[in-house]
């Protein structure tokens, strides 16, 4: 039996009926406090009509969306064959666009479609901001506790802190992308590398522009998310305050800080029965790109380590 110890937040605890999602290319703005539908990608393993035991749901990082995680999901539901759905959180791929963009009200909107999709025995994997917004379900008094069964943590702490300018530096090329009314990819893209010089995460931002003759745009709300990057340094808990006792494991990059001496004690007080795994990889090579990033301009993070972390998963969530 799986315990916390949990001291109410209003602010937390607030859950109702959901917004309707929409799956047009640039969502409506809605200004909500409950949670929302989320679009999602599924894979049910092959001859399977399981579509709720042992699910595992999967929350990508800032800027990301569920079809960066289109290889690994079909690889955990041919090789564990359990069902698995990667979402695309408010703000991101398909979702809904909605204020505010918070922990609390991300985790709500993944509470409410385990709930809704009658998911159990659930393994919930997040990477960056997926990261923070998957602690933030395990640690919420919301969901039952023996509804999670697994959490994956990938390169981020639950920590507090100022997100680096580098993130606003995106903002503001995403910004002035729009503002240009470029009509292609390449254009976007050499606005883009006077801000960011590596070609792979500029790769990766450039999943989000919807190409147009002379309107290109971004599916997701720029203004809002950079309204709310200030919001993305934080995190909703503190240790002391509650904890998941729950089978935990933190995958950090070696050559990342975002898991680091400094936090990881934090996330051993939230998270007590935690192990830490360590590949050969930085912060944004920890996003892997899958469905629609074949495109021939377009180059994948080839230099990281998918095969490993899968493996480190498949064992990890595989029964004893």
């Amino acid at each position: 039996m799986l315990s916390r110890s949990f001291k109410f937040n209003a602010a937390r605890g607030a859950f109702g009926l959901s917004n309707k999602a929409t799956s047009k290319a640039v969502a409506p703005l809605h200004t909500a406090t409950t949670p929302v539908d989320l679009h999602f990608t599924s894979q049910v393993p092959f001859g399977s009509d399981n579509k709720t035991a042992g699910a595992i749901v999967i929350l990508h990082g800032l800027f990301g969306s569920a079809r960066n995680w289109g290889a690994h999901s079909r690889t955990f539901a041919r090789n564990l064959n359990r069902p698995v759905y990667a979402l695309d959180l408010r703000n991101h791929g398909a979702s809904t666009h909605a204020e505010p963009m918070t922990y609390s009200a991300m985790a709500a909107d993944v509470i409410h479609f385990i709930r809704k999709h009658s998911l159990s025995d659930v393994a919930l994997i997040g990477h960056s901001m997926g990261g923070k917004v998957a602690m933030s379900v395990a640690l919420d008094s919301a969901l039952p506790a023996s509804t999670l069964a697994n959490l994956v943590v990938v390169d981020i702490a639950p920590a507090r802190g100022q997100l680096s300018d580098e993130f606003k530096g995106y903002i503001e090329a995403m910004k002035k992308i729009e503002a240009a009314k470029v009509s292609n990819r390449k254009e976007a893209l050499e606005i883009l590398q006077e801000y960011e010089k590596n070609l792979d995460v500029c790769t990766f931002l450039l999943t989000n522009l919807v190409q147009q003759p002379n309107a290109s745009h971004f599916r997701i709300p720029v203004d809002l998310i950079g309204d709310a990057i200030h919001e993305m340094g934080s995190f909703p808990f503190t240790e002391g305050e509650t904890q998941w006792d729950g089978k935990t494991m933190f995958v950090k990059g070696s050559r990342s800080k975002f898991i680091n001496r400094h936090n990881v004690e934090i996330a051993e007080k939230l998270f007590p029965n935690m192990k830490m795994e360590t590949l050969d990889t930085d912060h944004w090579g920890m996003c892997f790109l899958g469905e629609g990033a074949s495109q021939a301009n377009w180059r994948v993070v080839h230099s990281e380590k998918p095969h490993e972390f899968s493996k480190l998963v498949e064992d990890f969530v595989r029964p004893l």
